[in-house]
């Protein structure tokens, strides 16, 4: 069974969404459903999951799932916004928990406000099988970005691979966030490495050099010959040196604060005050 993919491109965030169908049953999933997010004036619009929506709604798709690959800290995620309009139901791996544990220390939160889970419909164990229509699918855990982060596998055929790993030409994701270990990155992207060469691979984000075109698909084959970063001639000592030293020249990315805030607890807004406005966080020499 071949599944049906559709990607769109985000490029405020550089972030790719990613929408899953069976054509058989027209069941299908999204995959990283991004929110417009102004920081300057802390407005949202609903520009680029309208894009999705349209295009679910124009092929008479059903929404079954709005699968996140991990608490993104560079967008925020539109998943309660495409829940109201289409349903389906919100899932992230499991150790989403420890993620809004530790953030919960940074914003000072009340412990029960956003360290349950249950702000997800669905936390996903490592190795969880379930399905989009006809389509099999397997979560499996890949950490290092994120203690949390989650890749897709459908029909053994495609892996939905979230910020593990980017194109060859850009090499993987940073390890410096609070649970991050390139070691352990090493570790998850060498589980994917080990699947069949001809495995397609679909990115989570791209961040185009040299002014190409933005790219989303690859192979393991492809990967383990020309990632920039960790391709089969690469040890896992000198990778770990290279992200280390990397991750110490990178800036926080410009939507960390209300990204993160927003996205432990799936996507859902603060309650809103008196005066009928929601409000974030920001903590000042807490970071």
């Amino acid at each position: 069974m071949k599944p049906t993919v559709e990607s769109f491109f985000d490029d405020v965030t550089y972030t790719i969404t990613h929408v899953i169908s069976d054509e058989v049953t027209k069941s299908c999933a999204v995959v990283d459903a991004v929110l417009d997010y102004d920081a300057k004036s802390g407005r949202t619009s609903t520009k680029m999951a309208d894009k999705v929506i349209e295009y679910i709604l124009s092929n008479d798709l059903r929404l079954d799932w709005i699968l996140e690959t991990h608490a993104h800290a560079d967008h925020v995620t539109a998943a309660p916004y495409l829940q109201k309009k289409l349903g389906g139901k919100i899932g992230i791996g499991e150790n989403i928990l420890k993620v809004q544990t530790v953030f919960n220390v940074v914003f000072n939160y009340d412990k029960l406000e956003a360290s349950d889970g249950t702000a997800f419909d669905h936390l996903f164990a490592d190795g969880e099988n379930f399905n989009i229509g006809n389509l099999r699918v397997q979560a499996i855990n890949v950490p290092g970005h994120t203690p949390a982060d989650m890749a897709y596998i459908v029909e053994d055929q495609m892996v939905f691979v979230g910020d593990t790993i980017f194109m060859p030409d850009v090499g993987t994701a940073r390890c410096d966030f609070p649970g991050g270990d390139a070691h352990i990155l090493f570790k998850s992207i060498k589980r994917i490495f080990s699947m069949a060469p001809e495995t397609a691979l679909y990115m989570c984000h791209d961040y185009p050099p040299s002014g190409r075109e933005p790219q989303y698909k690859t192979t393991v084959a492809e990967q383990r010959k020309s990632n920039i970063h960790v391709k089969d001639s690469i040890s896992e000592d000198e990778f770990v040196q290279m992200r280390t030293a990397r991750d110490k020249t990178l800036a926080f990315p410009t939507l960390i604060l209300p990204s993160i805030q927003l996205n432990i607890r799936a996507g859902k807004m603060p309650g809103a005050e008196e005066n009928g406005v929601s409000y974030l966080k920001i903590p000042i020499n807490g970071i």
